[in-house]
């Protein structure tokens, strides 16, 4: 396991006993993982399959024209909101439902979950105000 995966798995830590107020400590847990394949280019993201991807999925969001939200969570400062049909832009019907299936969720609802969490994840990964190398 390289360091950002370390880093990655200390963020999402800190991040589930922080925030467990719409879902059980299990569903939590559930979507912190959720999180984490996505950080790393897995569930449909096209990426390097274990290992962090964070430059990917930022372009992601820059191709959907959400640059200044997600350059916001890796710079010093306020992280700039993203509501959940931006989300669905972003990673699409499919993909979402496909993460919904396996959260037993609607996708809406997993939608809302990733506009609160990833902000989060990624500012944690990038204290330094730059994506790692």
């Amino acid at each position: 396991m390289g360091l950002l995966d370390q880093l990655a798995g200390q963020v999402l830590g800190s991040l589930a006993g922080g925030d467990s107020q719409q879902q059980g400590g299990g569903g939590q847990a559930v979507l912190l993982q959720l999180a984490m394949s996505l950080l790393q280019g897995q569930g449909g993201l096209g990426g390097q399959g274990g290992q962090l991807d964070l430059g990917g999925l930022m372009a992601r969001f820059g191709q959907a024209g959400l640059a200044e939200q997600a350059n916001s969570w890796v710079s010093a400062g306020q992280n700039l909101p993203v509501s959940a049909e931006q989300i669905s832009q972003v990673f699409g019907n499919s993909a979402l439902g496909d993460m919904a299936a396996q959260l037993g969720m609607p996708s809406e609802q997993v939608a809302g979950h990733l506009a609160n969490l990833l902000p989060q994840v990624i500012d944690g990964l990038t204290p330094g105000g730059q994506l790692p190398a």
